[in-house]
């Protein structure tokens, strides 16, 4: 035997690693997917129900940007900052600074009264109720979602605005100093008025999708936490609201949506000035919605382009507002339902 010859092994071939069970499912899907018809069919209408909505969005903001620009080239002030609207002189004017004032700080009013009453109501519902009166209670809330806004706004006008001069008279002896809350004896037909008439509409909806998204969260978890010495609030606190939160920040977006384009209701009940009051309890104000609704009828050619550029600061707000709660709800990924 030739003593200088070794026999040196090799090491045997690493086996490949056996592919995980989602990838696996994954290209099961993908390849049937690849042959059955109806797969395909349905891709197709999903991709393309997707895109037809893009189109549609990008229709509505071209047409709205055309004919805003038509209106603003024809205005010798500043559109944004003008608190005027008078379009049947030459030239016209007209500007969103009270309407976007009156907007945005009603829509605020109405999610800071409504969202935490809803979220309350939700979690009663759900974790505190007995069966039957949760039954019952979700009846009447299904019910307020389907009242229409114009009995909303007559009942506001006839029964809240009448019966809101104690509150008024109450906020303005206790806080009246900070100047927010000075009431000079008007008409309680403000902008406090209209947040909460709004917070009673927008309660519905904030409420339903809350409590559905509660309702998802897994029996274990709170089981769990009980079983760890956790009282009912704690479960509540660790276990159901990190879960619902980005449902609980989608239903309170659907509720600002509401908010910021209701029309009837805050028509009926408001009394439209064009001027910024310091205090929310002085009569007056005006929202986009309810200025449109009030003078297009009787505007000419250039006030509706002009109610139209309105209309698209309101469009523009809505989308920033939506972008912003997807951008939240993106930076709260582990607390969705998929991931708990």
């Amino acid at each position: 035997m030739d003593t200088t010859t070794q026999n040196t092994e090799q090491p045997p071939p690493t086996p490949p690693e056996p592919a995980s069970a989602a990838t696996t499912a994954e290209e099961g899907r993908a390849a049937r997917g690849a042959t059955r018809p109806g797969d395909r069919v349905f891709l197709g209408l999903s991709r393309g129900s997707g895109i037809f909505l893009l189109v549609i969005m990008a229709a509505i903001a071209a047409f709205l940007a055309y004919r805003a620009s038509i209106a603003i080239g024809k205005d010798e002030g500043n559109f944004l900052t003008t608190m005027e609207w008078n379009t049947n002189v030459d030239p016209p004017v007209f500007g969103i600074a009270v309407l976007a004032f009156g907007t945005v700080i009603s829509s605020i009013i109405a999610m800071a009264l409504a969202v935490p009453v809803a979220v309350g109501i939700a979690l009663f519902i759900t974790h505190y109720s007995p069966r039957r009166v949760g039954g019952v209670l979700a009846y009447v809330i299904d019910l307020l979602a389907a009242v229409p806004s114009i009995v909303y706004g007559l009942w506001g006008a006839l029964v809240l605005v009448p019966h809101m001069e104690g509150l008024f008279g109450w906020l303005d002896t206790y806080f009246g100093w900070t100047g927010v809350f000075e009431w000079q004896e008007g008409a309680p037909r403000s902008l406090l008025t209209v947040g909460i008439l709004l917070a009673i509409m927008i309660l519905p909806v904030i409420t339903n999708v809350s409590r559905e998204v509660f309702r998802q969260v897994p029996r274990m978890h709170e089981e769990a936490a009980l079983a760890l010495g956790a009282t009912r609030w704690e479960v509540i606190r660790m276990s159901v609201l990190p879960f619902g939160r980005s449902g609980v920040i989608s239903a309170s977006m659907l509720g600002l949506g509401r908010a910021l384009g209701e029309t009837m209701a805050v028509a009926t009940v408001l009394s439209p000035t064009f001027k910024i009051h310091a205090s929310l309890l002085d009569p007056g104000g005006g929202t986009f919605a309810q200025n449109i609704a009030s003078k297009f009828g009787e505007a000419t050619e250039t006030g509706r382009d002009a109610l139209i550029a309105s209309g698209l600061v309101l469009f523009v707000i809505t989308l920033l507002v939506n972008g912003a709660a997807r951008m939240i709800i993106a930076r709260r990924k582990e607390y969705s339902g998929a991931n708990a």
